[in-house]
């Protein structure tokens, strides 16, 4: 880089300026990350041309997008002479781009108009979802191409968390920069920060608060989530870890269905009391033969997973047909040879305090079951905004993972692991101490 680095720019995110395929900045307020990224892509394509885009998960107009930072960081970079700011794009003299869009509006074919990018600046990238990133990385494919993530995280079970951060990938820089390595860190936001401390020693908010907002740490759950409290007890009591098969046990389902919505399967083993996610398919579009005996490259099903099957738990519209099949859900899977079995309707409201009573016998298996863990954390209520109460559950990406887990409070007592092997010499050891 040229001596247009000597511009006021963090010490802490110097790395921007040094080639590497991913670049990722997180932590929390105030840390200058998004500033930071505006101003080094500003730089870069001052110097040549480049074709940069700007991405985050929903952009529902130019006004979501970082376009009005970008423009206020030329007027502040004295680079109006370089850039045309115009309505939906930043043009540069030289040749260079800037364009937004959102990825959940994507789809493989649509994304491939964005080949030959030199930059893609993904703001807000902890909301990013896995399908997103699995369309937009192999489009970004131009020789030297980068991929610059910033982000202030929420859970540390978030696709752009587990996959960026926890495991970042090889030819990346991962930096965590929170506002002390700000050195222009305003008064005024200082002064926020000292009153949510504030507030946290008069327990008025707690510490997880503050650590999430002003130092990037991640939360067990969302704010407002319906179960915050069980989810931030279970991660703190460590039930969301390894959770190995056991051969010695059945692998029962519990399933919420949908098609073009979502299909949720929880697998669960049962010791004694305990129960065990053991692991979690979640997806849309398919059918449910689909999800029992193919093998798609790709695509997850129960086919592909050597367990010892127990009993399929459907919701009571298992029972219904569809306009799209001349059989129920239940009589489906009854006759691909499953054993099936619905879960009685409770209601919403007394299937979330059963859940709530379930949750301190509950294991997460971290790796195949942490898609639900991040559900359950982000299962959260509508709120009426002319009274500001609190009223049903929100119908969004975290409720059918919740719905499944709801069914399973409410037929956990039904789970067993009889007919194991009644010729066995050991199956009776094996009902004694395993339920």
């Amino acid at each position: 880089m040229s001596d247009l680095i000597n511009y006021d720019f963090p010490e802490k995110l110097g790395f921007l300026f040094k080639p590497k395929r991913y670049k990722i900045a997180y932590g929390g307020r105030g840390g200058s990350k998004s500033w930071g990224f505006a101003r080094a892509l500003l730089l870069e394509g001052a110097e040549k041309p480049m074709r940069i885009l700007c991405t985050r998960e929903v952009q529902k107009s130019i006004k979501d997008s970082v376009h009005k930072l970008l423009s206020d960081q030329i007027e502040a970079l004295g680079l109006g002479y370089a850039y045309e700011i115009l309505a939906n794009t930043i043009r540069g003299i030289n040749g260079t781009e800037f364009i937004f869009t959102g990825l959940s509006s994507q789809t493989v074919e649509s994304i491939k108009s964005f080949e030959g990018m030199d930059r893609c600046w993904a703001e807000e990238a902890h909301k990013i979802s896995r399908r997103s990133w699995d369309v937009l990385i192999p489009t970004i494919r131009k020789e030297d191409s980068e991929i610059w993530l910033s982000l202030n995280p929420e859970l540390d079970t978030d696709e752009t968390y587990t996959r960026f951060i926890e495991n970042p990938p090889v030819d990346s820089f991962v930096q965590l920069v929170n506002y002390p390595d700000n050195p222009w860190f305003p008064k005024v936001l200082d002064s926020e920060r000292k009153e949510l401390l504030r507030q946290v020693e008069l327990g008025l908010r707690s510490q997880d608060d503050y650590d999430n907002i002003w130092e990037g740490k991640c939360k067990s759950a969302v704010d407002g989530a319906i179960y915050f409290n069980e989810v931030t007890d279970a991660k703190i009591k460590g039930r969301l870890r390894t959770v190995p098969y056991d051969p010695m046990l059945k692998v029962h389902t519990v399933w919420d269905l949908g098609r073009a919505d979502k299909m949720c399967i929880l697998m669960v083993q049962k010791v004694a009391s305990e129960i065990r996610i053991i692991d979690y398919i979640e997806d849309t579009h398919r059918t449910i033969v689909d999800y029992i005996q193919t093998e798609q490259t790709g695509r997850e099903d129960l086919a592909s997973r050597n367990y010892r099957w127990g009993t399929d738990y459907l919701p009571h519209d298992g029972k219904h047909k569809t306009i799209l099949h001349e059989k129920s859900a239940i009589e489906q899977l009854t006759a691909l040879g499953r054993k099936v079995e619905p879960v009685e309707e409770i209601g919403i409201e007394a299937g979330i305090r059963a859940a709530r009573l379930l949750f301190p016998r509950v294991f997460f298996d971290k790796e195949k079951a942490g898609k639900l863990f991040n559900r359950l954390g982000r299962y959260r209520r509508r709120i009426n905004l002319a009274t500001n109460e609190p009223e049903a559950p929100l119908h969004d990406d975290a409720s059918h993972g919740a719905d499944g887990f709801r069914y399973l409070a409410v037929i956990e007592n039904l789970l067993t692991n009889e007919d194991l092997n009644t010729d066995d010499p050991y199956s009776g050891f094996r009902r004694q101490h395993y339920g």
